[in-house]
């Protein structure tokens, strides 16, 4: 990794053009990318007469905002690493300097503490003018670790990895190399920054002067109409979300909109293609961008990979994540289960886990065990069956893959999320998130009978049951990336599962 990457190149050396913006729901701040470097630069001068240096690691633990990212940067600018921590799932109160070895942690959350300083002064900080030098350039080695990052986590605490920067800026160069993001275009972000995925496209814009802009899944909507990006960084139950939109307008409309005019008024007239991946994308909906004019692309990866593969203009298969990305390398076992060699990983085990966990997926080399199921055509299109993990075996010992299953629920317009389960080795019973409320039973109804007249014998649902409100982040059944947490489903509606009456039957 040299010192002309994209991640060395973001640290280093002042951009000429291009901008950030912060979208909010009460309006919308906007700084020029250079200004961000500088402002950078002097706060990395504030953190240093605080005592961070380099190998240092501080915290950031609060919302998307400019604060944030001038944190980030700072850090980087220090040859400090960073632990980003996602409101909700950590609590300053939780002695997080302690636990994560923190110089510092900053934080909107109220806090206590000596080395906890609030998330309010960073913007003082980085405008005060005078005092000491920027720091010198440095360089990021590709093995040396830039951020402590976390597991998405449906269960327990969330598994912290130490990803290096290599695996940063092999994952960049690749999406560069791809997507071809220039001067002209604005990425829109607005899934946590604690997610590090989400950073890399400051980074991006950094080093290839293109716009960025940063909001929250709750203003998103609402900036889209604003902001109008050309590219948007989104995951599906976003996307899901929007099509309903889409389609409510058009209906409202009475022929007088087309698909593609509502598209247009939701995100903007000036989209190039539209980004998605850390969830199965179901293929109705991806389907129905493009053909709105509005080109999606999936694609495939773990907090332990960065992005593996990913579909792209001029290399689209549908029912695929894409091709592998140059880079990497996917390997499968006599199951089918996947493995992920990278030459450049993102790191060679967790730095905070439970003894064993970092065995079970990491190899000596940094190859990841990755638990899903899937397989390579002759194009090398790489196509993802399941989680192994989720495979239900029926007490007649055949092996049922429920995510083609729950897939194929879900295309019900009044289905946001199904999860299905055997809770007697017998049956399949599936918990369904309504798409809102009331639910619509004899929808729900309807695509029971539907799916299993698609599927054979042994992938027969005998039942629905319907969740009391829809699967959520604030209910602690979808993870950040909107990813529903089966141990938490499940044992939310046990009783109901083992209930035999319980649900909606199949005819």
């Amino acid at each position: 990794m040299s010192s002309t990457s994209t991640l060395n190149q973001a640290v280093s050396t002042a951009p000429s053009g291009g901008r950030i913006s912060f979208a909010r729901l009460d309006g919308t701040e906007v700084i020029g990318l250079a200004e961000l470097y500088e402002r950078a630069g002097r706060l990395a001068v504030r953190l240093r007469d605080r005592g961070v240096g380099p190998g240092d690691r501080i915290g950031i633990l609060g919302a998307n905002s400019l604060e944030w990212v001038l944190l980030d940067l700072a850090a980087l600018r220090l040859k400090a690493e960073t632990s980003g921590f996602e409101p909700g799932k950590f609590d300053p109160a939780d002695d997080l300097v302690g636990r994560y070895g923190l110089t510092l942690l900053f934080t909107d959350r109220p806090a206590d503490g000596d080395r906890i300083v609030p998330m309010s002064e960073v913007r003082a900080l980085s405008e005060q003018p005078g005092g000491a030098a920027a720091p010198a350039p440095v360089t990021w080695g590709p093995r040396d670790v830039t951020t402590i990052k976390f597991t998405s986590g449906s269960t327990g605490t969330p598994k912290g990895l130490g990803a290096t920067a290599g695996s940063i800026d092999s994952s960049l160069a690749a999406v560069q190399g791809i997507f071809h993001h220039a001067p002209g275009d604005d990425l829109f972000v607005f899934l946590p920054l604690s997610l590090l995925q989400q950073r890399y496209w400051v980074y991006s814009a950094l080093a290839h002067g293109h716009d960025v802009t940063i909001s929250t899944y709750e203003a998103a909507f609402a900036a889209l109409r604003r902001v109008k990006p050309t590219v948007v960084m989104g995951v599906p139950a976003f996307y899901e979300t929007a099509k309903r939109q889409v389609e409510a307008r058009v209906r409202r409309a009475g022929g007088a909109a087309t698909t593609a005019e509502a598209a247009r008024h939701l995100f903007g007239d000036r989209i190039r293609y539209l980004w998605t991946g850390s969830a199965a994308a179901d293929a109705a909906m991806l389907r129905f961008f493009t053909e709105a004019g509005l080109p999606i692309y999936e694609g495939y990866g773990l907090n332990e990979t960065c992005i593996v593969a990913k579909n792209h203009p001029g290399a689209v298969r549908e029912g695929s994540v894409g091709r592998v990305l140059p880079g990497k390398q996917v390997l499968f076992d006599d199951d089918g289960v996947i493995s992920v060699r990278s030459e450049h990983p993102v790191g060679y085990g967790y730095t905070y886990a439970k003894p064993g966990d970092s065995e079970r997926v990491f190899d000596a080399q940094g190859t990841v065990r990755t638990g899903d199921l899937g397989y390579v055509d002759d194009d090398g299109f790489l196509f993802i069956r399941g989680r192994a993990d989720d495979v239900i075996v029926l007490d007649n010992g055949k092996k049922v893959i429920v995510r083609p299953l729950e897939e194929h629920m879900r295309a019900s317009p009044a289905i946001a999320e199904c999860v299905l389960f055997c809770p007697t080795q017998t049956d399949l019973v599936a918990v369904v998130s309504p798409t809102a409320l009331p639910a619509d039973p004899d929808a729900i109804r309807a695509q029971l009978a539907l799916t299993n007249t698609t599927f054979g014998r042994d992938e027969q649902i005998s039942r629905v049951v319907v969740a009391d409100e829809p699967f959520s982040i604030d209910n602690d059944l979808l993870t950040s990336q909107y990813k529903p947490k089966r141990p938490r489903i499940l044992a939310t509606y046990r009783i109901s599962l083992h209930d035999s009456k319980a649900g909606i039957h199949a005819p």
